[in-house]
């Protein structure tokens, strides 16, 4: 039998940044990409104050 899975790694970064760096929990987060600095992931902190997936 063949199984797929589906995994949504919505804002998967923050979780790893806070890991790490467990001062940004309950902070607004926003994790940038490495070619042209646009928002990948986001916090839910981030989203309620409008920041947007691929904004610079």
């Amino acid at each position: 039998m063949r199984r797929i899975a589906l995994v949504d790694a919505n804002n998967f970064y923050v979780p790893c940044e806070r890991i790490f760096q467990p001062a940004l929990e309950g902070r607004p987060v926003v994790v940038l990409s490495n070619n042209d600095g646009c928002a990948v992931a986001r916090s839910q902190e981030a989203k309620d104050l409008g920041v947007l997936i691929g904004q610079p």
